[in-house]
């Protein structure tokens, strides 16, 4: 296909909630662009219970849908099903790709749907844009996938300064290297506190819980869950559910043993729009997100709401003055973490993750940059 003649079609892989709701801004800024075309994947954890999060993606853009990708299978939980799901997911998008013909795919993160996305159309041909890369985030194999996603991308799209640095040290062309911010930030300025009722639906929180597993034995994420629960008695808990990762489980068993006795409020998904300002809110009451997602580093920093990021999930992430790492996970630890987040001043605080416009600078460079060009699709290490 000729990249000239007529519109590029950007293919955007999409794998769960919370990515999708990053990606939002840079899904919004192509499909406005006069010289491109959006094409949806829809993969991964989005077609798992309860959620189901598909549908919130065909709600929104059913019509630019190209493709769905089943990857996981409910209740296998574990790092072999991740290596599995990782191959239907190969094999699955490259049946799409080949339907859709993308000029570009495009991949946020470190989970097994980007990596897949980024693995199939990288031996495809097809030229991959990749956002967040260079980032650091031990998660479960975070590291190492985002580090594969940066081999194999032919376009980075980072999120902060030391993240594009970190990638040029990997030997990354600077050609190839954009900062561009996070995602996350664009749609920011136009979030508002949540009013009384949506506030009073979850619960009148003074804590919000969002803590996922971080890949060890079902007892293990139990005994910290729980720790974790036993630390936030006496709070009002707004509790969203973890993600698949493996470990799942006893994340759900820990927290739920604190939920029934402390009378949690408990949601399995937030759209993010209701997340965003219920974090608002919570900011404004004087309250913390305590967990162990990204979310409180770089979105819940940028509307002022303090963090206490437990553990080593996000080890390596750039953590700006609203948050309080604490490495111990012990119920004294993390109520005393808690104490001190709310002795910050957030309205002092900075956050390295740019200016809010990383979605139109994306698609800028999707319709400047020849995706056919053998330059960009021939890679070579630079040293």
């Amino acid at each position: 296909m000729n990249a000239s003649a007529g519109k590029r079609k950007v293919a955007v892989v999409t794998g769960t909630r919370a990515e999708f709701g990053l990606l939002e801004p840079v899904m919004r800024a192509v499909d406005a662009h006069p010289a491109l075309e959006l094409s949806v994947i829809v993969a991964g954890a989005h077609f798992l219970p309860p959620a189901e999060t598909w549908r919130e993606v065909e709600s929104r853009w059913g019509h630019r849908v190209g493709g769905e990708v089943p990857m996981q299978q409910s209740g296998h939980l574990g790092r072999f099903h991740d290596a599995i799901a990782l191959s239907h997911g190969v094999s699955g998008m490259a049946q799409v790709f080949e339907e859709v013909a993308p000029h570009w795919v495009v991949v946020l993160g470190d989970r097994v749907e980007a990596l897949a996305g980024a693995a199939s159309a990288a031996i495809g041909g097809v030229a991959v844009a990749h956002l967040h890369g260079g980032d650091r985030a031990e998660g479960v194999a975070d590291e190492s996938i985002r580090h594969a996603i940066s081999k194999l991308a032919h376009l980075h799209l980072a999120a902060t300064a030391q993240s594009a640095e970190r990638l040029r040290r990997m030997g990354e062309d600077d050609r190839r290297v954009h900062m561009v911010g996070s995602p996350a930030i664009d749609t920011l300025g136009a979030v508002r506190p949540a009013d009384d009722a949506l506030w009073e639906l979850v619960g009148r929180p003074t804590v919000l819980l969002l803590y996922h597993p971080i890949g060890d034995s079902d007892e293990s994420e139990r005994r910290r869950a729980a720790e974790i629960g036993a630390a936030l008695a006496g709070e009002r808990v707004l509790w969203l559910m973890p993600n698949h990762d493996p470990g799942r489980d006893g994340v759900l068993m820990g927290c739920a043993d604190a939920s029934v006795v402390q009378r949690w409020t408990r949601f399995d998904h937030l759209p993010r729009e209701r997340f965003l300002s219920v974090a608002a809110r919570l900011a404004a009451e004087g309250g913390v997100i305590v967990g162990n997602s990204s979310a409180g580093l770089i979105e819940c920093a940028a509307l002022r709401l303090p963090c206490v990021d437990v553990g080593e999930r996000q080890a390596g992430r750039e953590r700006p003055g609203t948050v309080v790492h604490t490495s111990g996970g012990s119920e004294v630890e993390i109520r005393a973490a808690a104490a001190q987040a709310r002795l910050i001043d957030s309205s002092r605080c900075a956050h390295p993750y740019g200016d809010g416009t990383c979605g139109v600078r994306s698609a800028e460079l999707f319709a400047s940059i020849d995706p056919l060009d053998r330059g960009l699709l021939r890679k070579r290490n630079a040293y």
